[in-house]
């Protein structure tokens, strides 16, 4: 477990697999920020949080699955995050303030490895920055029940495994349907910006299995 950890915290030192790993789970016809006058878009920042903790010999993460609202992320699942607040001072900061107001783990025991690419999602405007964080050990989780509908932990190495992925049509909230890989994970769909984050994940964990 340590040796992992370890390994992944001076992976994430490195440049990092970036938009060529995100957009092997893109939906398809999304533009690239790349493509984008991100200084005319002027997206709100925002972060997420990837939480690893021990369990049973395997290292989990957490998802959550957001509850149906009037908005474009009804119903979805996603890492525990939000948009960034002033006092927050850090993006960081704003990934473990969320997930605890989320999830209800406690922020002080987290340690951050990390972070990944940034990652625009057009429909809210949101420019969102992935955090790796990890705990010790497993998380007393107390979901705010505003703001998550179920919690969702798995392993993983299940997430790299080729046979929990697919391709779709997906109704979006807009009334727009499009076609996207996705992951299914406990009988849920894990598309869009949530997929393109853990598509780059499993490449850092990948290559981090490779440092000495």
């Amino acid at each position: 477990m340590d040796e992992f950890i370890e390994k992944l915290k001076k992976r994430l030192e490195h440049p990092l697999p970036g938009e060529e790993h995100q957009y092997k789970m893109a939906p398809l016809k999304r533009s690239r920020m790349s493509e984008l006058a991100m200084d005319k878009i002027n997206p709100r920042k925002s972060a997420v949080l990837i939480l690893l903790f021990p369990f049973e010999d395997k290292i989990k993460t957490v998802l959550i699955e957001r509850p149906v609202y009037e908005g474009v992320h009804s119903g979805q699942v996603a890492f525990p995050g939000g948009k960034f607040d002033i006092e927050d001072i850090s993006l960081m900061n704003t990934a473990l303030r969320e997930a605890e107001e989320e999830i209800g783990i406690n922020k002080s025991q987290v340690t951050i490895l990390g972070n990944l690419t940034d990652l625009y999602i057009m429909p809210s405007n949101f420019l969102v920055t992935p955090f790796i964080g990890f705990m010790k050990s497993v998380p007393v989780f107390l979901p705010d029940s505003r703001e998550v509908n179920k919690i969702i932990t798995i392993d993983i190495e299940l997430l790299s495994d080729i046979s929990i992925r697919g391709e779709k049509t997906i109704s979006h909230s807009n009334g727009y349907k499009i076609k996207t890989p996705y992951y299914s994970v406990e009988g849920l769909t894990v598309w869009g910006a949530t997929a393109m984050i853990i598509s780059e994940f499993n490449a850092v964990v990948e290559e981090s299995k490779t440092i000495s």
